[in-house]
């Protein structure tokens, strides 16, 4: 039976409330037609686990609520539209909390791991004008990015990408000398291995219902799904690093998967001073997500930073 059409209570700006309305979708973008058909539900929708369905809907969800022309070479993640706006969205919402509620909108955002997808930038780009730096630690990545730039008029003065030549890295060789920014945003790696990841993802296919060899409904490459000790390491390691730029970046944020990771970070946090630590949680239906934020400014520092 496939998944029925989505529901989740999203943030309040968020544009994709409620269910998918697959008339103005394929109005929007037309291959996708060929993939809506009534679900075991008796409503219309897609089969989430066909690779090529997931596509097209993701192509007519950014053509009809951003006007962007969007493509993803195969294999690479096909991000679910709906929840990464709402990670853009409450950012703006804690950014907003430094500028008397009021969301800014002239902000240099940067994205950590920005995929071949280059998710975030649009959104945020799309709903707030905010300016990207997006950095991946790929060439394919960056180039794949990079054409979805070129193919919207207008991203290429908001949307630079940088690759990370130092796979140790995070931070050091991507901000500049004299750059700053309001905001970093980052989706780690999730998984501590490849074969933790292979594991998951059969485990996923076997829900669905599929063989062993099917391919993952949202795809993904090694670097956007597992690192080297997880999400945990990684965001550690973006904490360690993010010291050395704390008066360049107001914002440190990123999504947490494992709400057990948490403690670990709220200590290592602890030890290295951050002025203020945060954890916002978001809802997707029965999902839960949550990034959690940190600076190393006090509240005067990063309003006046906002108020340039």
């Amino acid at each position: 039976m496939n998944k029925p059409a989505a529901t989740s209570p999203f943030h309040p700006r968020n544009r994709h409330q409620g269910r998918y309305d697959f008339a103005a979708l394929t109005a929007a973008h037309p291959p996708l037609a060929v993939k809506v058909r009534p679900n075991g539900y008796g409503e219309l929708s897609v089969d989430f686990a066909d690779p090529e369905a997931v596509m097209l809907l993701n192509q007519a969800l950014l053509k009809l609520f951003y006007n962007l022309n969007w493509q993803l070479p195969a294999g690479y993640l096909t991000p679910p539209v709906p929840g990464r706006a709402d990670y853009v969205h409450a950012l703006a919402d804690l950014l907003a909390s430094d500028n008397g509620g009021v969301i800014p909108r002239d902000l240099d955002v940067m994205d950590i791991g920005c995929g071949a997808n280059c998710i975030y930038p649009l959104i945020g780009n799309a709903e707030y004008g905010w300016r990207f730096t997006g950095t991946d630690i790929t060439a394919e990545a960056i180039t794949a990015a990079g054409q979805i730039v070129a193919s919207n008029s207008g991203l290429q003065r908001a949307i630079r990408l940088r690759r990370q030549k130092d796979a140790s890295s995070i931070f050091a060789g991507v901000v500049h000398k004299n750059e700053r920014y309001h905001a970093v945003l980052c989706n780690p790696p999730f998984h501590a291995s490849a074969e933790e990841a292979a594991s998951v993802g059969q485990r996923k296919t076997r829900n669905l219902g599929l063989g062993k060899n099917a391919p993952l409904n949202f795809g993904g490459h090694h670097s956007e799904l597992w690192c080297d000790g997880g999400e945990r390491k990684f965001v550690g390691q973006m904490i360690d690093e993010s010291v050395a730029h704390a008066d360049q970046i107001v914002w440190f944020t990123s999504l947490v998967s494992r709400k057990e990771n948490l403690p670990a970070l709220r200590d290592q946090l602890r030890d290295r001073e951050a002025y203020e630590v945060r954890i916002i949680e978001m809802a997707q239906g029965q999902k839960q997500s949550r990034f959690i934020a940190w600076t190393f400014q006090p509240p005067a520092s990063r309003a006046k930073r906002l108020k340039r």
